[in-house]
């Protein structure tokens, strides 16, 4: 398994911490469980993606939201705090952020050349889009990534790209990023009775599984099984949001997931890209337990021992 990761990527804010159910400093203790994990080859981005890369992908009326630390802590949903200065949240929270964006250009890059799954820790910034950001997602990374890969020509316009969206939360921001784009496939299974409740973005989504508030392992299972029967196989690449919220424990999730279930979503989710020879990058997305970073753990360990199937299916 090739897990993208940098030091960069962990968020530690001191005492500001209790200030936000995330933990983000959980990326640090993903590493440090797997690191002797043989199977496993660690890369990391050379640096973090620069704001021109950014720039190209944000509308005018953004670029200079993104350098608000206003507009900044409001899309975090932090209070207002007076002593916290703009260059502080940059280098203690987006700067982080942008190299996040980086694993997750290193990662579809890497995936389109070697025709192989990498795992970025972090990333899926998937309520963030060109022109808003939200919901503690400040850059959509597949957007920016999807651009670039266009603009370096490893992507054509005409390829056809999957996004497979895990998350408890609907993916908004990458329904409205790719609003027009008939090449994109979205898959998305998502708790549909908590934020966000766009009907606009929820439509853009081809293949959706809307669950209700406090739906448990077997019944999510068995529902994202269905609709990853109903993925083609002709996709150059997929990227995943593979958020830890559905977990029981987790406050913003509302959903009843334990860690075992969510290493079987990922065997789905693996089995299928496998079944169809897709290359793609699975990403962070949210999770805002102290159970988050021991679902990644136990989901790329098992990963390691795990002979993924052509047919995988978590129940007999």
């Amino acid at each position: 398994m090739n897990v993208i990761y940098s030091k960069h990527y962990n968020i530690d804010l001191g005492p500001l911490n209790y200030l936000h159910p995330f933990d983000g400093t959980k990326f640090q203790k993903i590493q440090h469980q797997l690191k002797n994990n043989k199977g496993i080859s660690f890369i990391e981005p050379k640096s973090p993606a620069s704001m021109e890369v950014i720039d190209e992908f944000l509308s005018s009326s953004m670029r200079p939201r993104v350098r608000s630390k206003d507009e900044i802590l409001q899309a975090l949903e932090l209070p207002g705090i007076p002593l916290i200065s703009f260059s502080l949240l940059d280098k203690e929270i987006l700067s982080p952020m942008r190299w996040a964006v980086a694993g997750t250009i290193l990662g579809a890059e890497s995936a389109l050349e070697k025709s192989e799954i990498y795992w970025n820790l972090s990333g899926g910034y998937h309520h963030a889009m060109q022109q808003s950001m939200e919901g503690f997602c400040i850059y959509n990374d597949i957007g920016i990534c999807y651009q670039q890969l266009i603009k370096s020509g490893q992507l054509k316009p005409e390829d056809k790209i999957l996004i497979i969206d895990t998350d408890a939360h609907h993916g908004n921001g990458n329904a409205h990023t790719f609003m027009e784009n008939e090449n994109v496939t979205i898959l998305d299974v998502y708790n549909a009775g908590i934020y966000p409740a766009s009907n606009y973005t929820r439509n853009r989504v081809n293949i959706s599984a809307p669950l209700n508030p406090g739906t448990e392992g077997q019944e999510y299972l068995n529902r994202y099984s269905e609709a990853l029967e109903k993925l083609d196989s002709d996709y150059k690449i997929a990227f995943v949001v593979a958020g830890t919220d559905p977990l029981s424990c987790d406050e913003l999730g509302g959903l009843h997931l334990e860690i075992e279930d969510i290493v079987e979503r990922e065997k789905l989710t693996l089995s299928a890209l496998n079944q169809r020879s897709i290359p793609a990058v699975i990403l962070g997305g949210g999770g805002y337990s102290k159970n988050s970073a021991n679902a990644v753990i136990e989901a790329i360990s098992q990963y390691m021992t795990f002979d993924i199937p052509k047919s995988y299916s978590p129940y007999p």
